[in-house]
């Protein structure tokens, strides 16, 4: 499976088990966020300390899963970010609109505080 989830009492969990995030399974991660949303879950924690390579469509998916927390009154933070995937979101100047957390705990503290 390319992302898993682990709900929490407050929150969910989701794990990209990919390298790549890309436009080959970015559309499986939205569809999965999209679900979690609409399932009246509106905190999520994406870990993606697996992926080491984050495109457009990768970044798209993110966005779409900051978007609908966001609408919905809840948090949206990543964590784990790997040095290209992280370089990819400062050069879009994407690091001052999403949460991002160094470590999966550091994200869960974000959650529960």
């Amino acid at each position: 499976m390319n992302f898993s989830k682990e709900e929490k009492d407050n929150y969910t969990i989701v794990t990209s088990n990919v390298e790549k995030l890309d436009s080959t399974n970015a559309p499986e991660l939205k569809s999965e966020l999209v679900l979690i949303n609409k399932n009246s879950v509106n905190n999520i924690v994406l870990d993606m300390s697996q992926s080491r390579y984050c495109d457009s469509s990768g970044l798209s998916a993110i966005l779409i899963g900051n978007r609908l927390c966001k609408d919905s009154g809840g948090k949206f933070v990543i964590s784990g970010l790997q040095p290209n995937v992280m370089k990819l979101v400062e050069i879009s100047q994407l690091n001052s609109v999403l949460n991002i957390e160094d470590s999966l705990s550091d994200a869960e503290s974000t959650m529960n505080s």
